[in-house]
C-alpha cells in the first residue's frame, strides 16, 4: 500500500527509542522515522533540503532532528530552525522537510498522506507485545496470498490477524519495493504474559515464516 492510499506500517514502536531515528523505505521512497525526546514519533521524507543527506543518518536533540552533514536543525513540523554556519540567520520558511501524518497504534508506527484514512479497530485492552519486523525478498502480490494461506484473516489489505492456539498475532505489511516486503508482527496480549519465552518463540516462528515466504513453500 502507498502512503497516499492509506496507513502504512513503517516500524515497530519499540524499535524507535526516544531521541533516535531510523531509515525505512515505502514503495521505493526513503523515509525517516524518528522520536523526539518527549516520545512522540514522526515520519518524514528522508532528505535534508540543503544537500540531500539522509536525515536518518543525523541526530535528535530534544524536539529537533539535525542533519549529519552540516548540522541544519528541523523542528517537529519539518521547518528548519537553525543553521550552524549562520547562527543569527532568520531561516526562511521555505526550507522545510516534507512530512507525513504519523500515528502509533497496536505497537506499530504508521504513516500516511491520506487525511481520511482509518485503521481497523482492534481490541488491545490487554496490551501488545512486539515480536519482530521481517524483511522478505518477495513482492506484495506474493506475500499477501501466502499470509492468507498461512491462516491470516485480513482486516484491511495490509493488516491481518493470525490465530495460533490461544494467541493472536497482528501482521502488518509494508511494501519496500516490487521485490521486497516488510511484515511487522506483534502479539495481541499483555507483555506481562507474552514477553520473554513466548516472545522468543514467535520470533523464531517468524523467521521460519520468512523462509517459507521467500521459498514460497507451503506454510504449516
Amino acid at each position: 500500500m502507498k502512503l497516499e492510499a492509506g496507513w502504512v506500517p513503517v516500524a515497530l514502536s519499540g524499535s524507535i527509542e526516544a531521541g533516535t531515528s531510523a531509515g525505512a523505505v515505502v514503495e521505493g521512497s526513503e523515509i525517516v522515522v524518528w522520536r523526539d525526546n518527549s516520545g512522540k514519533a514522526h515520519v518524514w521524507e528522508d532528505r535534508c533540503p540543503h544537500r540531500g543527506m539522509r536525515l536518518s543518518f543525523g541526530f535528535v536533540r530534544g524536539d529537533h532532528i539535525a542533519c549529519l552533514y552540516h548540522g541544519w536543525q528541523y523542528d517537529t513540523a519539518g521547518q528548519c530552525r537553525y543553521i550552524p554556519a549562520h547562527p543569527s540567520l532568520d531561516v526562511p520558511q521555505t526550507i522545510k522537510v516534507p512530512t507525513y501524518v504519523a500515528e502509533e497504534r497496536y505497537g506499530i508506527i504508521w504513516a500516511t498522506t491520506a487525511a481520511e484514512a482509518s485503521l481497523p479497530d482492534i481490541d488491545v485492552a490487554m496490551g501488545v507485545t512486539p515480536v519482530r519486523s521481517l524483511y522478505v525478498e518477495r513482492g506484495e502480490d506474493d506475500i499477501l496470498p501466502a499470509l492468507k494461506n498461512a491462516g491470516v484473516t485480513n482486516l484491511a489489505r495490509n493488516v491481518g490477524i493470525l490465530q495460533l492456539g490461544g494467541d493472536r498475532l497482528l501482521t502488518a505489511v509494508q511494501v519496500v519495493s516490487p521485490e521486497k516486503t516488510a511484515v511487522h508482527i506483534v502479539i495481541l496480549g499483555s507483555p506481562a504474559v507474552n514477553a520473554g519465552a513466548k516472545q522468543k518463540h514467535y520470533a523464531q516462528w517468524a523467521e521460519g515464516l520468512r523462509f517459507s515466504l521467500e521459498t514460497m513453500a507451503e506454510v504449516a
